[in-house]
């Protein structure tokens, strides 16, 4: 009977959207964070184009009550993943009310604690489906009017789509209500909860820039969001469409799953950009802040209708992301750029053989082959045709799910150029072009430059140490020179040696960096040289030469960690993490070991990110400063809902595990782990 009524199912569903139309949804929400739940009232409405007798709204594992079609009782049932509404719908005008609560699994996160004084809320719907925490589609191409309004503690922000239409306290909580006036995709629904301070701008179209931050960060606002009126301004200005939507905002968010997420009139962000003025020379926001705000036109705005045209998002926004970049960086920028995602993916074909149009294509095909058929497609056709191109597409569609034929159709009404074979070359074929690409990145003396240096790769270093030599004393731009860095990698030092003093003469950071990175295995004659690199605004640098110095040089060990024990370091410590297990390794440095243990061990716990916490256990085991605290934090990482730190945590595990000293520590803690944790350990431990 399960598997008839599953069939069943699948059949009502496909005909659903052609049979009614969902136009907008109000939702009132309370979430639980002791329960970390939400629960509320739902109200639809939609419009029965034809007549039928089942409706369906996804909704993950929810719990529902007081359901009503026109305010009478309506018989409804659920399969876990949706609520199944059964009645003989006739054409017309109808409204949908309910109430429900879920414990999502997914979707919905609860970082930090109330007890704590940490605690954020915040949603991330893209390809988890916001189903799991609002009854709504997965179904991309069903749009509809969202408004949104949340009950929560009045110590704290609630942040939504749209314009905040109404806000009023309630005793300890505060009422806030927000409201879309376009229809959007229910994965585009977003919620944001936290202790955020924020600062407004107004873009040149008079839309306001709400950029949110935590009160602890508020001497990083500056670095962290620079350029972004910028950014907002040129993306206005070179798409030729106006913005959309009636506000934008950013919200930077703790352990959020990716660098970002372009949810509808507000993105959020990891917190990982939160940087500094020298931590921005190595991880800035600028990139992520433009591929986000490109998606408000190219995703949000129009919706690539399935998987296989998944690249009408990610590869417009990474194309106009690289524009924007263009317009601040310079032309030298933007083409080393687009060099680097033409290697990235002539390496990428080796093993990746599905093309552009397929849902099962990489994310390097969604996002920079994407971009590179767009570049392609810009030089063809030329400047004013691309734009006339992409404004027709967009107003046509607005507010539309679209397709590549869509977007083709387009050019064609501005250029002859034939598309068949750009199709079949940039979006049908795995292959990627380097001729094409060659030719057209030649066309900048930056780029021409980066591709005789990679010509050059296997030729003896006599043979080219001339060239070498004129371009790094040279004015060119820095990544021609990093390039050329990176080539001497396994040259023998006394053959490169004349280079990297070179190198390090050109006092640029990025330059610096590549010496630092290729020199491992450090002689003395170069280690005062080398030793300057300490110096440098860069973590990143400083991290790796750091490093490198307290394992080439034992006898000078005292005198890196007294420079450098009062560095951090980015907001995950890496500074810090690295200088505790280096003092800790130092058998005669000045400190109590069990001062600086505890605070190692302290960045490994859950008091701290995941990203904080992944640096801390990787020196933790490195240097083998293990015990039972440690182990616990390393299995309680196994259960964070990032996938990455809880694949760490995995892997790490395995590889203790092969230890029997190890594997014997491990079955000591599992009494005193959660029941999560418990579970996750007896798996690795049951592995053969």
């Amino acid at each position: 009977m399960k598997y008839l009524f599953l069939l069943i199912s699948t059949i009502v569903f496909a005909q659903q959207t052609k049979s009614v139309d969902f136009k907008s949804v109000y939702g009132q929400l309370t979430i639980n964070p002791v329960e970390k739940s939400v629960s509320g009232s739902v109200r639809y409405w939609f419009t029965v184009l034809k007549p039928i007798d089942t409706l369906k709204i996804d909704a993950q594992n929810m719990i529902f009550s007081e359901v009503e079609m026109n305010e009478k009782k309506i018989e409804f049932t659920t399969n876990g993943k949706q609520i199944l509404l059964i009645y003989p719908f006739q054409k017309g005008k109808n409204t949908l009310s309910f109430k429900y609560k879920a414990i999502p699994k997914q979707t919905l996160y609860f970082v930090g604690s109330e007890f704590t004084n940490n605690l954020q809320i915040w949603t991330q719907g893209q390809g988890k489906y916001t189903s799991n925490w609002f009854p709504s589609f997965d179904d991309v191409n069903e749009k509809m009017i969202f408004k949104l309004g949340v009950t929560f503690d009045a110590n704290y922000q609630v942040i939504s789509n749209g314009i905040l239409q109404e806000k009023y306290k309630n005793n300890n909580t505060f009422y806030w209500e927000y409201r879309m006036q376009k229809p959007m995709s229910s994965y585009l629904l977003m919620l944001a909860i936290g202790k955020f301070d924020k600062k407004i701008e107004v873009s040149k179209s008079g839309i306001p820039l709400e950029m949110y931050y935590e009160p602890s960060t508020s001497s990083q606002f500056e670095p962290t969001f620079r350029y972004s009126r910028k950014i907002f301004d040129f993306l206005e200005k070179e798409i030729g469409v106006k913005y959309p939507w009636e506000i934008y905002r950013q919200i930077p968010v703790r352990d959020f799953l990716y660098a970002g997420m372009e949810n509808t009139s507000a993105t959020l962000f990891s917190s990982r950009y939160i940087v500094d003025s020298t931590g921005f020379e190595d991880r800035n926001y600028t990139n992520v802040n433009a591929h986000e705000l490109a998606h408000q036109w190219f995703g949000d705005m129009v919706t690539a209708e399935s998987g296989k045209h998944h690249w009408l998002q990610e590869g417009f926004a990474t194309y106009y992301a690289l524009l924007a970049e263009k317009e601040i960086y310079g032309e030298d920028y933007f083409y080393s750029k687009l060099y680097e995602y033409a290697q990235q993916l002539k390496q990428a074909f080796k093993t990746d053989s599905i093309p552009v149009l397929n849902a099962n294509a990489s994310s390097l095909s969604f996002y920079q082959k994407g971009a590179w058929a767009l570049y392609v497609l810009h030089e063809g056709i030329g400047d004013k045709a691309f734009k006339k191109s992409v404004r027709s597409y967009l107003k046509k569609h607005s507010f539309q799910s679209v397709n590549t034929r869509d977007f083709l159709d387009e050019i064609k009404k501005f250029s002859n150029y034939d598309l068949d074979d750009f199709s079949k070359v940039w979006l049908e074929n795995s292959n990627f072009n380097s001729q094409i690409a060659n030719d057209l990145l030649s066309k900048n003396k930056i780029a021409y430059l980066l591709i005789k240096i990679e010509k050059l790769r296997n030729k003896s270093l006599s043979e080219k140490e001339e060239f070498f030599t004129k371009t790094m004393q040279s004015d060119v731009y820095f990544s021609v020179k990093e390039a050329i860095v990176y080539q001497l990698k396994n040259e023998k030092f006394e053959d490169k040696k004349q280079l990297l003093f070179l190198a390090l003469e050109t006092h640029n950071l990025q330059i610096r960096q590549a010496v630092a990175a290729i020199l491992t295995s450090i002689p003395e004659e170069f280690r005062i040289e080398y030793e300057s690199l300490l110096n440098d605004k860069s973590y990143q640098t400083q991290e790796i030469a750091l490093y490198n110095l307290w394992n080439n040089f034992p006898e000078h060990r005292i005198q890196y960690l007294d420079k450098s024990k009062n560095w951090i370091g980015f907001n995950d410590y890496n500074l810090r993490t690295l200088w505790l297990s280096l003092a800790l390794s130092t058998l005669d440095y000045p400190v109590k070991n069990e001062v600086l243990t505890n605070e190692l061990i302290d960045y490994s716990s859950p008091n701290f990110e995941a990203i904080t916490r992944q640096n801390a256990l990787e020196k933790l085991i490195a240097f083998h400063l293990i015990n039972d605290t440690v182990l616990k934090n390393l299995v309680n990482a196994t259960t964070h809902h990032m996938w990455q730190f809880s694949k760490f945590g995995r892997e790490n595990i395995r590889t203790l595990l092969k230890n029997q000293e190890m594997r014997v520590s491990f079955e000591r803690i599992l009494p005193d782990l959660d029941e999560r944790e418990q579970l996750q350990l007896n798996r690795l431990l049951k592995e053969k």
